[in-house]
This record gives structure tokens, C-alpha cells and sequence, in this order.
């Protein structure tokens, strides 16, 4: 590829549903993670650091498990979305000082978003009665709808004023007045969401890299070495600490968050591919490939995931890293001499997804071992790889044999994540409670794997509730 080639425009914005698929996946089963029961299950049910029965963070312990999936995931699919989010603006005339605006702009929303949620969760709040938190926590969920919720284009702006100063003023009020039942006992930019707060910087940092590296690969390639070289100085006497510790603001956010871009960046790049093959796919009149093809492709996507899961969290590295060459070999020949756009764009993703992969194995020895907590060279460039190999599934599923059955949900969820995100701990979490159903569920679904049971078809639940709003066209802006 050459790496100052331009991104074609696109004559008209189409969603990527393998994107949108992939990204539901990760924000669903996100919401799964914290919906099952602690203490009782087995140790690859929760983060690889932090194993039952105790739940204590160990951070010597190395491996992953499908939970420590879920967040890389979702970074990788909010950088593979800003070119979709930029890109067609730009191509109208957008300026990059324009588009500085339009991020650091969506950087605050998502920083209010990650103050905003944790000031409205029930189990934050101090009330009297006690229930009245809970029915805090539905209103503080609609009132987002006017804060964040995308407004047509057709109403008037005066319109767009009003409603979102009656979200925003409502929220105001109800914030000034709250108390919590920790410290701080007042509203405080101290108490935030952390996940949230980590997207935040990684909207803002990538976007920016994006912008500014968007015709040029081996420039954007090269902030990772930057990036490497602030990881290994940073915590080490000199200009590069001090410059992390000034621009640093305790307690709200570090300089180190943007290690995450080793994750985001790379995201960026397949997204530039996926908006080059939305352009063109098309125009793809033939085929080159065999259907035994494509259906192998799907499977060791899923074969990779799981085989890394099991071999990382087992220990079994060695054996690990040659069944990841062994099976990056065998996508290359599975994608080998490609026909027509759709077979030269998986090939792109299957060489990258290799290349990130492998080089998360050869830095698996270093720093302990694979870990999420704190995270390791190796869990951002294995999780980016196995990202790359998911999309290459779901593309083929979705996006080339359009299977819809078992699939719609993810994709709709992947189209409103950030309600899915709230929509437990403010919406159907409190419901459960405020009607006394959340104790009855508790005692028809006791016990281990039947409250894992209870976790998945709440999470079901939500998943129908999000996918309800999409058909509504009712998105919030993220």
C-alpha cells in the first residue's frame, strides 16, 4: 500500500455493519461482565487479575479472559470510526482547524458523559427514602435523551437550543442538590467513570493523530514509536515526567491514558480501509475465491480468539505463539491472490491483523507477562489483532452472505453504544428494584451458572431495549 495514498470519497455515507457488529459485541458483553455473579464462578468468568473468590487485584498475575476482550474491543472500533466520523466532512470542505473544533467538541460531551454517570447512579446516591435513588437514576437516563440525543436537521436551530437546555438545566439542578454517599459528598469533577474517561482521551488523542496523519501511514506508524518511548520514560527522572505530570491532572485524568492509542491507532488504519472498500465493493462483479474459503476465513477468526483466550490465561505461551503463526500463515494463504475489491481488503485486514498479533506475542515475556491491569504492550497489539480477524468474520457474515439472524442485535447495540452502556446501571437495574422484580429474579435464578443465566437475559433484555431505540432512529451522539 502506498502510504500517502489518499482516502477515495465515498459518494454517500454507508454504515459498516461488521464494525457496528463487533463494537455491540464488546458494549454488550461489557455489560454481561458486571451482570454475573462474583465470587462463585470459575476464574476465566472475570478480569484475569482479579480472581474469585476474593476478587483482589493481583497485578503479578498474567493472562487474559473474554472479559479483558471486551474494552480493547470497543477502543479499536471507536478508532476505526473516526475516519467514517471525519472523512466525509472533510471532503465538503471541512477545515482541519474546523475539525479541531468538532473534536475537542466531542471530547467534552464524552468528559460530561464520564462525569455525568457515576453523579447518577443509584448506588452513589445517598436519599432518604433509600428507593428515591433509583428513580433519580431513570430520570438521570432521560434526561440524556435531550442532552445527548442526535436532533433532526430539519428542526429549527432555536429548537436545538431549547431542548438541550432543558436537559442540560434539569440535569444542573438535580446535581447541585444531590448528596453521595462517599467522599466527596457533593457533585466534584473528582468522581467520574474511568472507562469513560480513558474513550474520552482516546477519541480526542486519535482523532487528532488521524487528522493529521490521515495521507500519510508511515507518519501515523511512526507516533507509535513516540508513544513506546513516553511509556518507557515516563515514570523516569526527567523533561519527559515532568512534561506527564504538568499536563496531568490528578484524580481526573493522566497523560498515560493516551497508551491506549496503541490500541486506537490501528484502528484508524483498517478503518481508512474499510471507508476505501465501502467506496468501491460495489463494483465487484466476480469471484476468486471458493465459498470454503470465506467459511474458513469466519471460523478462524473465532478459532483464533478462543485459542488465544485459553492458551494465554493457561499459561501455555509457547504453544500459543506457534499456534498464532500457524494460523496467521494459514489466513495468508487463505487470502492469497485476491479478484476484486472485497477479496483485496480482507487480504489488507488478515496482513495487519497477523502483523499486530504476532508482534503482541513477541512482547508477551515483557512486563510479566499479557495483562489488562495494568496493561501490557502485549495486551494491546494481541487484543488489536484479534479485533482485526473478529472484523474479518463479521464482514464476511454480515456484509457478504448478510446473515441477519443472530446478528441484528449486535449490530444495533453497535449503532447506540452509549446508551447500552448506561442503560443497566440507570434504567433496568433500577426498574428491577423500584418493582421488587430484582429479588424475585435472584431467587427463581440462585447459584452460579443460573445467575449467569439472569446476568445474560438482562443483558438480553437491554439489548432489545437499545435495538428498540435504533429502529426509532433515536441515536445519542458520541
Amino acid at each position: 500500500m502506498n502510504d500517502t495514498q489518499p482516502l477515495r470519497p465515498s459518494p454517500a455515507f454507508k454504515r459498516f455493519a461488521a464494525l457496528d457488529a463487533l463494537r455491540g459485541f464488546a458494549i454488550l458483553t461489557m455489560v454481561l461482565s458486571g451482570a454475573i455473579p462474583y465470587q462463585i464462578l470459575p476464574a476465566w468468568m472475570y478480569h484475569c487479575q482479579v480472581p474469585p473468590p476474593d476478587h483482589k487485584f493481583n497485578p503479578q498475575l498474567p493472562g487474559i479472559t473474554w472479559v479483558d476482550l471486551v474494552f480493547p474491543f470497543f477502543l479499536f472500533c471507536l478508532g476505526a470510526a473516526i475516519p467514517f466520523a471525519l472523512q466525509r466532512r472533510l471532503e465538503r470542505g471541512l477545515t482541519n482547524l474546523q475539525a479541531v473544533g468538532i473534536i475537542l467538541k466531542r471530547g467534552a460531551l464524552l468528559f460530561a458523559f464520564a462525569i455525568y454517570q457515576p453523579h447518577f447512579a443509584p448506588y452513589n446516591l445517598k436519599t432518604d427514602p433509600e428507593w428515591l435513588s433509583n428513580v433519580y437514576g431513570i430520570i438521570g437516563f432521560v434526561l440524556l435523551f435531550p442532552m445527548m440525543m442526535r436532533l433532526p436537521d430539519n428542526l429549527p436551530k432555536v429548537w436545538h437550543w431549547i431542548i438541550r437546555g432543558v436537559g442540560w438545566g434539569c440535569a444542573a439542578i438535580l446535581l447541585s442538590r444531590f448528596q453521595y454517599k462517599n467522599e466527596p459528598l457533593t457533585f466534584s469533577l473528582y468522581r467520574s467513570n474511568i472507562i469513560l474517561m480513558l474513550l474520552t482521551v482516546s477519541a480526542v488523542f486519535g482523532s487528532l493523530a488521524w487528522l493529521f496523519t490521515r495521507d500519510n501511514l508511515l507518519l501515523r506508524l511512526g507516533l507509535l514509536g513516540f508513544l513506546f518511548a513516553h511509556r518507557l520514560a515516563c515514570e523516569n527522572p526527567g523533561w519527559v515526567k515532568t512534561l506527564t505530570d504538568f499536563v496531568s491532572i490528578p484524580k481526573i485524568w493522566h497523560l498515560t491514558y493516551a497508551h491506549y492509542l496503541f490500541i486506537v491507532l490501528p484502528g484508524t488504519i483498517a478503518g481508512d480501509f474499510m471507508l476505501r472498500w465501502l467506496a468501491v465493493r460495489d463494483t465487484d462483479t466476480t469471484s476468486g475465491w471458493k465459498k470454503s474459503q470465506y467459511g474458513l476465513l469466519v471460523a478462524l477468526g473465532i478459532i483464533l480468539t478462543v485459542g488465544n483466550l485459553i492458551g494465554l490465561k493457561a499459561r501455555w505461551v509457547e504453544a500459543t505463539v506457534i499456534f498464532d503463526f500457524v494460523m496467521v500463515f494459514v489466513s495468508l494463504v487463505l487470502t492469497r491472490s485476491p479478484q476484486n475489491h472485497t477479496e483485496s481488503f480482507l487480504r489488507e485486514l488478515a496482513c495487519w491483523g497477523g502483523y499486530w498479533l504476532l508482534l503482541g506475542m513477541a512482547f508477551e515475556p515483557y512486563e510479566g507477562g499479557i495483562k489488562k491491569d495494568p496493561n501490557t504492550m502485549s495486551y494491546f497489539f494481541v487484543t488489536t489483532g484479534l479485533a482485526l480477524f473478529l472484523i474479518i468474520s463479521f464482514t464476511i457474515a454480515l456484509d457478504l452472505w448478510h446473515v441477519k439472524r443472530g446478528t441484528s442485535l449486535l449490530v444495533a447495540n453497535g449503532q447506540n453504544p452509549m446508551i447500552a452502556y448506561v442503560g443497566m446501571g440507570l434504567l433496568i437495574e433500577p426498574i428491577l428494584s423500584l418493582t421488587g422484580l430484582g429479588p424475585v429474579l435472584e431467587r427463581l435464578l440462585p447459584g452460579a451458572w443460573l445467575g449467569t443465566l439472569r446476568g445474560f437475559l438482562l443483558t438480553l433484555l437491554l439489548a432489545w431495549i437499545v435495538a428498540l431505540f435504533t429502529r426509532m432512529k433515536v441515536f445519542w451522539r458520541t
